[in-house]
């Protein structure tokens, strides 16, 4: 009896996958057509069958990232406070479950293994995540939920370097959602008008 051949797209994505995960592990260093070819079952010859060279599969790599990036970009017609939400939770799940992707976007070693086309769609990613939040923040400020006495730029930068660390810790499966419960918190506190005015409230300072 023989087996029904996969579909060509559902092959590439799977092989992109398993080339993250080799990412994920070992860095993009050890990312070879031998080490990918043995993450998924086929022989080096069978990859090429599906890609025409290994730049081929580098750009295959960059475009599922692309994909997996942009899909956790919420609706532009949410109310700022959860759309910010959406994108923390769907940031920080998709680096849990393919963290091969977080280590790709902060790691140095892309900028010199990828081919300029991969590259490209990579940094067009990051540059629209940050233009993303940034325009969530203005959005917000515009709307008196978010501080403004800072630029939403400036905000979006504290964002971003809070997720970088939820989204590590739910790529090392560290389970400790206290933790992340508790970064998230302060977080809110930092950005978000009416629980900083709870803050001040709150300070001893503020009832000397």
């Amino acid at each position: 009896m023989t087996t029904a051949r996969r579909p060509t797209a559902e092959r590439r994505e799977e092989i992109a996958d398993a080339a993250l995960r080799i990412i994920e592990s070992h860095g993009i260093v050890a990312l070879t057509t031998a080490t990918l070819a043995k993450a998924v079952g086929l022989t080096s010859g069978a990859l090429f069958r599906h890609f025409a060279s290994f730049d081929a599969i580098l750009e295959e790599v960059a475009q599922r990232a692309e994909a997996l990036l942009r899909a956790t970009l919420p609706e532009d017609d949410l109310p700022p406070g959860i759309r910010l939400e959406r994108f923390l939770d769907a940031r920080a799940t998709m680096a849990g479950n393919h963290a091969g992707v977080l280590r790709l976007m902060t790691s140095d070693q892309f900028a010199l293994a990828l081919p300029a086309a991969a590259k490209r769609r990579l940094r067009a990613a990051i540059v629209d995540t940050r233009a993303a939040v940034a325009k969530t923040l203005a959005d917000g400020q515009r709307a008196g939920v978010f501080r403004d006495d800072v630029p939403a730029e400036a905000l979006a930068i504290v964002v971003l370097g809070t997720l970088k660390m939820l989204a590590f810790s739910a790529a090392a499966n560290a389970g400790n959602q206290e933790e992340a419960r508790r970064v998230r918190a302060t977080l809110r506190v930092l950005i978000d008008v009416q629980r900083q005015a709870a803050v001040r409230r709150r300070s001893p300072s503020r009832r000397r």
